[in-house]
């Protein structure tokens, strides 16, 4: 909407022009280049929005030139708003209106704070090593619009990755046969990397049973694959095992330590 904004307003400008003797045909090119460019911003931005694998530094520089558009608001944005956000925008002087504003911009408000008992003690009872971020969210739009690899935050991945400490704290707590003692382990390891850069215990290949290496496998696989996710598109067979060679390569990936085993051999092979 608020490229829209610009857009109607650069065609107010024009008819002002005209109407105080400018060149129509003149005005009239200048207009229709600079509707041009408004729309190739917006798809830029778009595709932004769309994320993917790497976002090259020339595209974060172009998104930072296109935030420096600003546009004219007249209207109150404090009104309408849950009690929540009402607080977070008392962080920030309310302005006078009408005001200009960036076209893309982080702002105070769109900070969540973590609270206390969503933080996590270096010394936890788990043994999970993890990076907390600073706040439970963020929202800013520069800030979202330009994370340099994947469609995550730093926020969101840790929200994300919190299932897998969940799903040890309750595996723990369960009484297991004798042949199910590993259940908490390898169900809680299968977002480990063999190089230890891994979570929630960022373990290294030597301190994961060869069944959670397995299923480490398994789920990037199917993570890769999986053509019900509505955020992104099924990477075919050819490029879920190009991207998981990648990972081999850097040593993340379990697979070759895997066919290190050669009971496992005949399983695993079919992915060479």
């Amino acid at each position: 909407m608020r490229v829209e904004v610009l857009k109607r307003d650069a065609e107010i400008r024009y008819w002002q022009q005209v109407a105080n003797g400018g060149n129509p045909d003149t005005l009239r090119t200048d207009l229709n280049n600079k509707l041009q460019k408004l729309d190739q911003d917006f798809a830029f931005i778009a595709e932004c929005n769309e994320g993917g694998e790497f976002m090259a530094p020339e595209k974060i520089e172009r998104l930072a030139e296109i935030a420096d558009y600003t546009w004219t608001r007249t209207l109150d944005d404090r009104l309408g708003i849950s009690w929540e956000e009402s607080q977070r925008k008392q962080r920030a002087p309310e302005t006078t209106l009408p005001t200009e504003e960036n076209l893309l911009a982080d702002k105070v408000e769109h900070i969540i704070e973590r609270n206390e008992s969503d933080k996590m003690a270096e010394d936890n009872a788990w043994g999970f090593r993890m990076d907390v971020p600073e706040y439970k969210y963020n929202r800013g739009e520069l800030y979202n619009l330009g994370i340099e690899r994947g469609t995550l935050t730093a926020e969101e991945r840790f929200k994300i990755n919190d299932h897998i400490v969940q799903t040890i704290i309750m595996l723990e707590n369960l009484p297991y046969p004798k042949h199910l003692t590993e259940v908490p382990a390898i169900a809680g390891s299968h977002h480990e990397k063999m190089d230890g850069t891994g979570y929630p215990k960022r373990l290294t290949g030597n301190e994961m049973p060869v069944t959670a290496r397995i299923m480490a496998l398994a789920d990037i696989f199917e993570a890769l694959t999986a053509s019900d996710r509505p955020y992104k598109k099924a990477k075919t067979l050819s490029e879920a095992i190009r991207i998981m060679s990648f990972m081999v390569k850097d040593k993340e990936c379990a697979r070759n330590n895997i066919l290190k085993q050669p009971s496992l051999n005949n399983e695993i092979s079919p992915l060479n």
